[in-house]
Parts: structure tokens; sequence; C-alpha cells
């Protein structure tokens, strides 16, 4: 089973970290702490966006639309805690 559970908390931490990021510097640029026309904050930003927005299309298509807020990253964040801290570990032990 440590087989499984090892790869599987793996995955669900790098994923965490990653929408963590995202999720905070959203709201560093939405306050402008951050320029997105700087080359660098730029290119972090898209290579989130690109790596995430395969998680967040499927979730947008099921929540209704609340058009200046978007719940899609709130629902995947929550989606991977849960999975990670309590459904992962009650299932394999």
């Amino acid at each position: 089973m440590m087989a499984i559970y090892g790869p599987l908390q793996l995955i669900l931490n790098v994923a965490f970290f990653i929408m963590l990021a995202h999720i905070i510097m959203s709201w560093l640029i939405n306050f402008q702490v951050l320029n997105l026309h700087q080359p660098m904050v730029a290119q972090i930003w898209t290579g989130l966006n690109r790596l995430l927005e395969p998680i967040y299309t499927p979730i947008r298509r099921v929540l209704p639309d609340t058009h200046p807020l978007d719940l899609a990253p709130l629902v995947a964040f929550i989606v991977i805690i849960s999975l990670r801290d309590y459904i992962l570990p009650s299932i394999l032990f």
C-alpha cells in the first residue's frame, strides 16, 4: 500500500503548493503588488495558468457563473486538501 500512497501523496503535495503559489500570485497581481509588465512575473504567471487551466476548466463548467469572482481555484484547492489529508489516508490505511 505504501507503494501507492507515497507517489499519490507526493503528487497531491506538489499540486497543493503550485495552486497555493497561483492563488497568492493572483492576489498580489490584483492588489498591484506584482506587475505583469515585468518579464519574469509574466512568465511565471503564464506558466502557472497553463499548468492549472486544465484543472480549472471542468470545474468552471459545473459551477454557476459568478463573473467577477472565480471560484474554480477555491474548489480545486479544497478538493486537493481533502484528498490529501482525509480521503487518501482513510482509504489506504
